[in-house]
């Protein structure tokens, strides 16, 4: 009878190790009862403003022992994976106009989750030192002190460009419209502000721009360029498949000057991505743990 007991109790032992260890291998993907043995997909597209909130929140979800995978695409491809479900969260969503036709496309099987920052501003930038110059209003009659009587922009074609041609001629300005790359329009940008003289160049946020330099974009564009809300979007299954990461980035926010200075560090300086994410979250680690819920 001792040595049946003696078997049983090595047998309940056994299993008890094993299972500890398949928890330990697993990361406790059912820790306080929320399955996480699940995969999340993120999507991403070209653009650099997409990447840091990205990483930050697949760290995050690895931490908290998700598995963590990204697909790639154009916008058109990101909304399209989302109301197929093959992917489940897009960080980078421009609204309510760029990204307009998607939502109204494929809305019925998305959610928008949460507000990641307001300030999705884009038009006509002059550096904060032309204290007079402040609205597309005080351009008119003072064209001639502008560099060059020129609008210096991005490659031909781009609709910023063409938005540029309809406000100067709306406008009644005496300015040209010089389309360039976005490299070579920062670089003439950077030679005239150095000689601190009255510039023209088209702008948005989140870019290094507005931490390389001292900007502010013209006001009155308003029908022209809009600031846009760049919002989270969940597919319609997120909240039913992943309630925690639903419950996570319906709390998730960031400012947009975080956002610049970590495009800077990674696509400028080299950093790798995810050492650039960690980085976030240790400096913030309190901000994580409110839109986790654990404060």
């Amino acid at each position: 009878m001792k040595k049946v007991s003696l078997i049983f109790i090595t047998v309940l032992l056994t299993a008890i190790l094993a299972a500890c260890g398949e928890e330990e291998a697993t990361g406790g993907n059912n820790e306080g009862g929320v399955d996480r043995n699940v995969t999340i997909t993120l999507g991403v597209t070209p653009w650099t403003s997409t990447i840091p909130p990205t990483y930050i929140v697949k760290e995050i979800l690895e931490d908290l022992g998700y598995q963590v995978e990204l697909m790639s695409a154009d916008a058109g491809g990101v909304f399209a994976g989302l109301a197929r479900g093959d992917i489940d969260v897009f960080m980078d969503s421009w609204l309510p106009d760029m990204h307009r036709n998607f939502m109204e496309r494929y809305g019925d099987d998305l959610v928008e989750l949460s507000v990641s920052y307001t300030e999705g501003e884009l038009g006509w930038v002059v550096p904060t030192y032309m204290e007079d110059i402040n609205s597309m209003e005080d351009l008119i009659g003072n064209e001639d002190i502008i560099h060059d009587n020129t609008v210096y922009g991005i490659e031909e074609g781009a609709p910023m460009g063409e938005t540029s041609r309809a406000m100067i001629e709306d406008f009644g300005l005496n300015l040209e419209y010089m389309p360039s790359s976005e490299g070579g329009m920062l670089a003439q940008a950077q030679r005239i502000i150095a000689d601190e003289e009255p510039v023209i160049f088209l702008g948005w946020r989140p870019h290094p721009m507005f931490v390389n330099f001292d900007l502010k974009v013209l006001e009155g564009q308003e029908g022209y360029f809009d600031t846009s809300e760049v919002r989270v979007i969940g597919n319609a299954v997120l909240q039913e498949k992943a309630p925690e990461v639903y419950d996570f980035l319906s709390n998730w926010s960031i400012d947009v000057s975080d956002i610049e200075e970590m495009i800077i560090e990674y696509d400028e300086n080299g950093v790798p991505e995810e050492e650039m994410a960690r980085t976030w979250i240790e400096n913030n680690q309190d901000k994580v743990d409110e839109m986790l819920g654990n404060n």
